[in-house]
């Protein structure tokens, strides 16, 4: 049994972000990762293609910036990059612990006693990292006698050069590989529930920059990206304008006018994830592709779809997302008199400020319950998170029982966030999405506002909702 004062699962961005501020504190800490390296996402998606899809001097801490971004949207592999070299700072490294898999964590007599593949720890504080697009939701097709892999687990070893790829799935990670794939394989054939809408990407390449131009694009990107609420708040004017865009993108990119129409969305625009790619479409226009519905099931090496198309494959690639509104860890965290935490969660993920819950003693959820973006960087949320997280610390420092958020409280934020999600396109767009908990119908994994606010909000530890 190792005794610390804090215990942070996960080692993403969120994780090594807590690392970092109890770096500078007095606690004493250690970093839970079941893998071997840090990164998270980043480490588990190494996709052809795969890169970030907010502007990369957004996506790193605004106290750690990194001038070196090649591209405007970063390759995945700079930003595990950026990881690791956060990881690695004296101040960090000495606190991460690979391949502990925690098994458990269970609240007893004031503590927390978590369980891991390779030991025990006893903490006050339990500070959950894990992250929610962890893991990989695959669909039950019968039949499948080819190789399979999803976008999060890719498989390197199998050849597609010359082969009969299948993808199946038309959302973010499948943008991105579909338009990497399709000059290396034989055929492509897509396989779609429904079309997303897509704008320009607009990316290039671009020279170090220094802290005075970091600062400026930073501003300007995060300025430009938050006026995007408003049509998801259904805003008519806003929202026309990002149709017409989405729409006009397709148009432009897609001139033959029967592939348009099977492109085109059936649900308004936003509902789901939006988008960027000036790649996308020119694929999905070559010969080599071919759209199909959704898969139902394979005959020998034959996929057939729901449509009654049929394709010989020789590879299936799954980009079909992850278990988001559902965390799998949830049913290892066993809170105040035996509560399980995917008990508390059962109709849908909740919490006071996005990253405490109640009957939960002492513990802080960053990048969970409503503390995802959908128009802006979600670092900005997770600095929010630290800086809650740093004032909860020095509440604790200065008290002697637990930090327990009330049920009252707990309502009444999870009030706030269903009045304010009613209004947008994310509940009344007519689509069915990974925001939002089928279980409850509630939106879930979005805080349905700005980032400004979030952290206006959300950004302070203030000590009266606790009993």
């Amino acid at each position: 049994m190792t005794d610390v004062d804090v215990v942070v699962v996960g080692a993403g961005l969120a994780g090594i972000g807590a690392a970092i501020e109890l770096s500078g504190r007095d606690e004493t800490f250690v970093v839970l990762e079941r893998a071997a390296d840090v990164g998270g996402t980043w480490r588990d998606n190494t996709y052809p293609g795969v890169a970030c899809d907010v502007p990369s001097h957004l996506y790193a801490f605004a106290h750690s910036p990194n001038p070196a971004w090649s591209r405007t949207f970063a390759p995945g592999h700079e930003i595990q990059a950026y990881l690791r070299g956060l990881a690695a700072r004296p101040a960090v490294a000495p606190h991460l612990r690979f391949g502990h898999e925690v098994t458990a964590a269970v609240y007893s007599a004031g503590r927390w006693h978590v369980t891991t593949t390779r030991g025990t720890f006893r903490c006050r504080v339990l500070v959950l990292a894990a992250g929610r697009l962890t893991e990989p939701k695959i669909p039950d097709i019968s039949g499948i006698s080819v190789p399979a892999f999803h976008t999060a687990r890719w498989d390197h070893s199998v050849d597609l050069d010359g082969a009969r790829v299948g993808v199946v799935g038309t959302g973010a990670s499948a943008i991105q590989v579909i338009p990497s794939l399709v000059d290396r394989v034989k055929h492509l054939t897509v396989f779609a529930r429904s079309n997303p809408y897509v704008i320009p990407r607009n990316d290039h390449a671009h020279a170090a920059a220094d802290a005075a131009e970091i600062l400026r694009v930073r501003e300007e990107a995060f300025t430009g990206l938050e006026q995007g609420i408003a049509a998801r708040r259904r805003e008519p004017a806003a929202l026309a304008e990002l149709r017409s865009r989405a729409l006009g993108h397709l148009a432009a990119q897609v001139p033959d006018p029967s592939l348009r129409a099977r492109l085109t969305p059936d649900y308004e625009v936003g509902c789901k994830r939006i988008l960027l790619s000036d790649t996308f479409y020119p694929a999905m226009g070559r010969d080599e592709v071919t759209l199909a519905g959704a898969l139902d099931r394979f005959d020998g090496q034959t996929a057939i779809a729901r449509d009654g198309h049929r394709a010989e494959i020789d590879v299936l690639v799954f980009a079909t997302g992850f278990h988001s509104t559902q965390q799998p860890y949830a049913s290892r965290i066993t809170g105040r008199d035996g509560l399980l935490l995917s008990q508390a969660w059962e109709q849908g993920m909740v919490s006071h400020a996005s990253t405490v819950v109640h009957g939960f003693p002492n513990m802080f959820v960053l990048d969970g319950p409503n503390a995802a973006l959908g128009h802006n960087s979600a670092v900005h949320v997770i600095e929010s998170q630290l800086s809650y997280l740093v004032g909860a610390l020095d509440h604790l420092g200065r008290v002697d029982g637990p930090l327990e958020v009330t049920a009252r409280a707990q309502e009444a934020y999870t009030r706030d966030i269903d009045t304010m999600a009613s209004r947008t396109v994310w509940l009344r767009g007519g689509c069915t999405s990974w925001y939002v908990d089928p279980r409850s119908g509630r939106l879930t994994l979005l805080w349905p506002s700005t980032a400004t606010e979030f952290r206006e909000r959300n950004g302070r530890f203030d000590p009266a909702p606790f009993g």
